[in-house]
Formats: C-alpha cells, sequence, structure tokens
C-alpha cells in the first residue's frame, strides 16, 4: 500500500472546502466560475484550494483560453476509494499480517539460534 500518496490525498482533503469542492466535480467537469458561485471567497483562494487539489492529483485542469476548466483525476479517485476499502478490511496483505509474519520469522530465527548454541556446547 501506498501510505505516503494516501497521505497526501487526506491532506489535501483536510479542509471542508476542498471536500466541498472534490464534491461538486463529482457532478463533471466546471470551470473556476462556476465553483466560485457556491462560495464566499474570492478567486486566489479557490486557486489556492484547486493548487493543493491538483498537487495532490485528486483534480486536473484543462485550459481553453483564459478559462481553467477543473474534473477530478478519476484514476487516482478510484485509487483512494480502493484503499481505504483496503484498510478497513482484514486482506492476506493487510500489514497486520506482514507484522505477525514479521514476529513469526523473528521467533523462529531465535529459536535457530538457540538450538546452534546448544549444538555448539
Amino acid at each position: 500500500m501506498d501510505y505516503e500518496l494516501t497521505a497526501k490525498f487526506f491532506k489535501a482533503l483536510g479542509d471542508p472546502k476542498r471536500v466541498q469542492i472534490v464534491d461538486m466535480l463529482s457532478c463533471g467537469e466546471q470551470c473556476a466560475c462556476e465553483l466560485l458561485q457556491y462560495f464566499n471567497f474570492t478567486q486566489p483562494t479557490l486557486s489556492h484550494h484547486m493548487k493543493v487539489l491538483m498537487n495532490a492529483g485528486i483534480v486536473e485542469i484543462r485550459k481553453s483560453g483564459t478559462w481553467h476548466n477543473y474534473s477530478l483525476n478519476t484514476d487516482n479517485m478510484e485509487f483512494l476509494a480502493k484503499f481505504i476499502q483496503k484498510l478497513i478490511e482484514n486482506t492476506d496483505d493487510c500489514i497486520c499480517h506482514t507484522v505477525e509474519n514479521e514476529k513469526s520469522s523473528s521467533s523462529e530465527r531465535e529459536l535457530i539460534n538457540v538450538d546452534e548454541k546448544i549444538k555448539m556446547n
């Protein structure tokens, strides 16, 4: 699992306005002027939010002349949805199984080392 990438997504979604923007973009591509109608902040503030979302790979931009059209990066949003699903399920590749396997391997190595010491004496 890519914890770094997922943390970047969650950090970008840590602001309620950005979550609202993502929700709005789930309906399809929208230009900045359309998005601004729903918020009580300025265009530079919207630009900041969009930059954070784009840097996290959540939103994509398509420029057409002076217009900035935003849409969700569907591949990354699908990755995030699958990651969250895996995060809450107990699957074979769950980190808890990895830790258990490492503990088992460590215990086995300790037993082998003890056996070798006994044989040497």
